[in-house]
């Protein structure tokens, strides 16, 4: 059992767990700039954001494939099928892999005795896919995403959902993540945070400091138990 008191880690999925990277190869296949990824993918974060400030929800699908099309038709020079291409880049998210880092980070974790559970803004099923994909689903005790609280991270109800699903306190948890964001979210409901850089070297000075920072899951892993 962890010496501390984090009894539960919460993993952020996309981009934390899984690559985002191979995404852009479906940019290019509908003759789109591959570069084009990380735009829409912030964008689709700034809507469900918006949404959830505003009291409404959509579920990530839904934003992801109004984002591409938005995209698209501003895109000059672009005349493809918005619709079509928009299900072409969603399709890809069921063949994603996980960082390399994350199979062996994953189970020396489960060993060491820390309960796992992960916290999408995206989808549960997804999760399940890739986390199974990687061989290492049998290591979390559950899956939730925003479905269930009808709020994004980093949203307070967010993150009371996801420890409620393993009946801990939130200040029993620690979100493991690599966007800013979410562990400023995750301090401010009240668990403690884990910081992935995965190549980021600066952390806002505006936004609530981790307890942890690592350069990825490996390096999380040296810092939570003894090295072996």
């Amino acid at each position: 059992m962890p010496a501390d008191q984090h009894q539960v880690l919460v993993f952020d999925v996309n981009e934390t767990l899984s690559d985002l990277t191979p995404l852009r190869n479906r940019f290019e296949d509908i003759g789109a700039p591959g570069h084009l990824l990380p735009t829409w993918f912030a964008g689709v974060l700034r809507d469900g954001f918006a949404l959830t400030a505003a009291g409404g929800y959509a579920e990530f699908t839904s934003l992801a494939h109004d984002g591409a099309r938005m995209l698209l038709s501003g895109l000059e020079g672009w005349e493809g099928d918005e619709q079509a291409a928009a299900k072409h880049i969603l399709d890809g998210f069921s063949q994603l892999d996980v960082h390399p880092d994350v199979p062996d980070g994953v189970q020396k974790l489960s060993d060491a005795g820390y309960r796992l559970t992960a916290m999408t803004n995206g989808s549960a099923a997804l999760t399940e896919r890739l986390l199974e994909k990687a061989g290492v689903l049998h290591c979390f005790e559950a899956l939730s995403d925003v479905r269930g609280p009808r709020c994004w991270k980093p949203a307070p109800a967010a993150y009371r959902y996801a420890v409620e699903q393993v009946g801990v306190r939130p200040d029993q948890a620690l979100m493991v993540a690599v966007h800013p964001w979410d562990i400023d979210g995750a301090r401010r409901a009240g668990l403690d945070g884990a910081w992935l850089r995965r190549g980021a070297c600066v952390y806002p000075r505006t936004m609530t400091p981790p307890r942890f920072s690592a350069q990825d899951l490996k390096d999380l892993v040296k810092t939570l138990i003894a090295d072996e």
